[in-house]
């Protein structure tokens, strides 16, 4: 009798098969994010991200957890230069001493901008058509652009606010993982119209 194999789902091929990558694109990435923390968590995940592999970010992101107060941004402006030093012997972290000292700056402006905007995630929207997520199509990761009008006119008016390591292409990949802008291949068990 021959062995019932599962078929693998469909996935958009830059999540590989390394199990952490899976569990991430299945549950978390292009998913919509409604909760400040979160929305900060991802802010802070993709600028320490930057010049480096989401997989080693992945990796370290309990230690990110760990080293930053679990993204609580009331507790993060109170980090002191003591914190800093601290943290740039954190092997749990990227220790990059202009990242970690962005990341307290970030929380800082972040505050402001939830107390302009009622939440940071309100903030986000305001740049969406209808205030809605959007929904590419792509057949291909070919087809995925690094950056978009969207994404550097956020990026724009956030660099204008002072937030840090927060560039169009890092934006981008900001509103993809928080699913904002849904970037699953429509080939892909997670797109919308498969769901």
């Amino acid at each position: 009798m021959e062995e019932n194999k599962q078929k693998p789902l469909p996935r958009c091929e830059w999540c590989g098969t390394d199990p952490l990558y899976v569990d991430y694109h299945d549950n978390e990435w292009g998913k919509e994010v409604t909760d400040d923390k979160t929305m900060f968590e991802f802010l802070v995940l993709e600028g320490a991200q930057a010049g480096l592999s989401w997989i080693t970010i992945l990796r370290k992101r309990e230690g990110y957890r760990k080293a930053f107060a679990d993204f609580d941004v009331e507790k993060l402006v109170r980090f002191t230069d003591a914190d800093v030093e601290r943290l740039m012997q954190d092997s749990g972290i990227v220790r990059n001493r202009r990242k970690i000292e962005a990341t307290i700056t970030n929380a800082r402006i972040y505050m402001q901008i939830q107390q302009e905007f009622g939440s940071f995630c309100n903030y986000m929207r305001s740049f969406l058509p209808d205030g809605k997520p959007i929904i590419n199509y792509w057949a291909n990761m070919k087809e995925v652009p690094a950056s978009t009008p969207l994404s550097d006119a956020i990026s724009k008016d956030l660099k204008k606010r002072g937030i840090k390591f927060f560039g169009t292409t890092i934006c981008y990949a900001h509103l993809q993982a928080v699913g904002y802008v849904n970037d699953h291949m429509v080939t892909c068990h997670c797109h919308p119209d498969n769901l």
